[in-house]
């Protein structure tokens, strides 16, 4: 199959699509704690959907696995837990620079660190499973074009981290005092710089599964469909580290009741002012998620069981599609596959935003702000039509699948 890198955009803004998309559903979660709803929607998003597209859409996925050595296996999964980290330690960053400028450094780093370090340390250690070296892609035109493309979307990232702060500082003092109560400059960068590393590990994962697709398109899997039997390794990963830490959560706030019970014994903790966000690593920490809406026992201690599984595994499984469409995004994207983190990360902020502007978040911002986050996300857009365009540059120079 040829590779086709404007249909790898499409099939990446769908991923983004699915990213921005996916906390909707827990809106209509009631009355659980956090960490209830996350991990029964985790089970969906890393167990459950992972197996289920895999085993139905890929050749023998237990053969293609159990012919893994034992250093793809683990790189793998090593690299999912460590995504998770960053996912989890999110929150601190929000909590300490705000949402605005917090969002903006952490996706910055997670933008940069996943797409750029694996062709630099091929060209260090050259087993690493990317097609070209940053150097090797930085000598052809389309690699240039390509990089350039990388820029812009950092570009447009700042920008975007420019228009929330823009609208945090027009909040007023008393207002904005709550909202950053514990404001650190210091720590916030040291941890959004650890939580953007982290986050980025799954760039990482993904490229430390490629010999699994490889693997999978051995055994008769069409292309498209070669990057999903390493998504049940790397999200396994990542469902290892949630898990702990909702498990632990269950007992320290005493919720763990919540997963069985039709009756609610006590409101979950929760702090002033939280909101569910949208995250470039999709496992928001609890600081800045927001515990089931109305999770105090107001109407009643009932707890509607059905809805909230249901929306809990609709909520789930809308955030496996984002990395589902990712790797059929990753198949078309030949030998600049590395850019395809980029492609994710930018379509996570245009959708997200797309969802904030639905959902009212920026009524009231000035001209000034409505200008900044226009202006980023068309920067966002330019930047996916730019790599898309250097791998089109580099599929037809080559004629390589």
């Amino acid at each position: 199959m040829i590779a086709n890198p404007f249909l790898g955009v499409f099939f990446h803004w769908l991923g983004g699509l699915a990213s921005g998309s996916f906390y909707v559903p827990y809106k209509g979660v009631r009355k659980w704690a956090w960490e209830v709803y996350w991990l029964v929607g985790g089970f969906f998003s890393w167990i459950i959907c992972p197996w289920i597209l895999a085993s139905l859409l890929t050749n023998d996925v237990l053969g293609v696995l159990k012919q893994q050595s034992l250093g793809t296996l683990w790189w793998t999964y090593f690299f999912g837990a460590m995504w998770g980290f960053g996912g989890l330690t999110f929150g601190l960053t929000m909590r300490y620079l705000g949402m605005s400028l917090g969002m903006g450094v952490a996706l910055g780093y997670c933008a940069a660190f996943g797409t750029l370090l694996p062709p630099i340390f091929k060209m260090f250690i050259p087993t690493i499973p990317v097609a070209e070296s940053i150097a090797q892609i930085a000598a052809t035109t389309p690699g240039r074009v390509t990089l350039l493309g990388v820029f812009v979307c950092l570009v447009g990232i700042a920008v975007a981290a420019l228009a929330g702060l823009t609208k945090e500082r027009e909040m007023p003092e008393a207002e904005k005092r709550k909202t950053i109560a514990e404001f650190n400059f210091t720590k916030g960068i040291l941890v959004a710089t650890f939580s953007g590393i982290m986050s980025a590990c799954f760039a990482f994962a993904l490229t430390a599964g490629n010999p699994i697709g490889e693997a999978s398109l051995a055994a008769g899997t069409n292309k498209i469909w070669t990057g999903l039997p390493k998504l049940v390794v790397v999200l396994l990963g990542g469902f290892t580290t949630n898990f702990i830490w909702c498990v632990i959560l269950n007992f320290r706030n005493r919720t763990g009741y919540q997963y069985f019970s039709r009756t609610l014994i006590a409101a979950p903790p929760r702090r002033e002012n939280e909101t569910i966000i949208e995250t470039a690593v999709e496992a928001p920490g609890e600081e800045v998620v927001e515990h089931a809406s109305k999770a105090a026992p107001n109407g009643g201690n009932q707890v509607p069981m059905l809805s909230n599984y249901l929306f809990s595994a609709l909520a789930g499984t809308t955030w496996y599609f984002q990395f589902f469409f990712y790797t059929m995004g990753e198949t078309q994207m030949g030998k600049f596959g590395f850019a395809s983190w980029t492609l994710h990360m930018a379509s996570i902020i245009i959708f997200s935003t797309m969802w904030g502007w639905i959902l009212h978040e920026w009524k009231g911002s000035s001209k000034k702000a409505h200008g900044l986050i226009a202006a980023g996300i068309a920067t966002l857009i330019l930047s996916t039509i730019v790599i898309g365009f250097g791998t089109y540059l580099k599929s037809k120079a080559t004629g390589a699948p």
